[in-house]
């Protein structure tokens, strides 16, 4: 049977989420995890199912892509299908087709998966190659040191302050209280938790959000930011100690996060915290 593209709409991005949970594992390289998912939940459930696409054959989902964007999509596959050739095939094909509802006329990215066969359709197809980001993991088999700060678990009663902490962190973030609570609402959250950084005067100068994907599975950082004002002491480090330690509370057995490779502070401070770099990966980019 012949793999095809589909909309999972709401009632379908539990069985998006399982799918990218049980191909979430040691060693696989990774291009998508169901905190991607989780993140994106803060515009709501009809926005994230209008962002959702999967591709699958005989009942079975191959392969899920998040719509991170109108011109990027993220895209991951079960491992087992990274080699499958009309897979690799129908994907280059529905990627590369307007009409087929993926990714729209004119310039248009892709995240892969490293490992891939469809990095040789894509090029095939006449893709070029993007940015480049660096993978970091932090191995969560010890127990993973103080923090040296003030961390705490922002709950519903911290969603103001942990969206301000947000806004201050990144350009142009839209992350408002409603969105954090959008966020919480979503199924996905329940393996979830943001931690807030605070100074010796209280002050919460630190964000981060870390995803489960199961005990024995990898967990992922997304995001991390430090309020412009307070970078340059160490908090950044912090924050991410933190959510290190939190995930191995909740049985992750590494923590991954992946960062522009042009961001160089981002990967010193990634890497002061115990994380590993990995091979650097390249979005793939279609013009016109």
């Amino acid at each position: 049977m012949r793999t095809t593209l589909s909309r999972p709409g709401v009632d379908g991005l539990d069985a998006a989420a399982g799918a990218l949970r049980a191909w979430q594992d040691e060693g696989v390289p990774w291009q998508l995890h169901p905190g991607d998912i989780g993140w994106f939940r803060r515009f709501g459930a009809e926005a994230t199912a209008a962002a959702v696409r999967t591709w699958s054959r005989d009942g079975r989902i191959l392969a899920v892509g998040l719509l991170d964007g109108p011109r990027l999509l993220r895209l991951t596959t079960a491992p087992d299908a990274r080699r499958d050739e009309e897979l690799a095939r129908v994907l280059a094909e529905d990627l590369g087709d307007p009409g087929r509802g993926v990714l729209p006329e004119g310039t248009a990215y892709a995240e892969v998966p490293a490992d891939a066969l469809l990095h040789d359709a894509l090029t095939g197809n006449g893709w070029g190659t993007d940015e480049s980001w660096t993978p970091l993991r932090r191995d969560l088999a010890e127990p993973v040191g103080d923090p040296g700060v003030r961390v705490e678990v922002a709950g519903p009663e911290h969603a103001e302050v942990r969206a301000a902490v947000q806004r201050a962190a990144f350009d142009n973030s839209s992350f408002t209280p409603d969105r954090w609570h959008a966020m919480a609402a979503g199924p996905l959250y329940t393996d979830a938790r943001c931690l807030v950084a605070r100074d010796a005067r209280g002050e919460a100068v630190a964000v981060v959000t870390v995803w489960s994907a199961g005990p024995g599975r990898p967990g992922l950082l997304e995001p991390m930011g430090v309020a412009r004002e307070h970078r340059g002491h160490g908090y950044g480090r912090a924050i991410t100690v933190a959510a290190a330690g939190a995930l191995r509370r909740m049985g992750a057995s590494s923590a991954v996060v992946s960062t522009p490779s042009s961001n160089t502070a981002a990967v010193a401070t990634y890497r002061s915290a115990g994380f590993e770099q990995q091979p650097e990966t390249r979005d793939r980019r279609r013009d016109p």
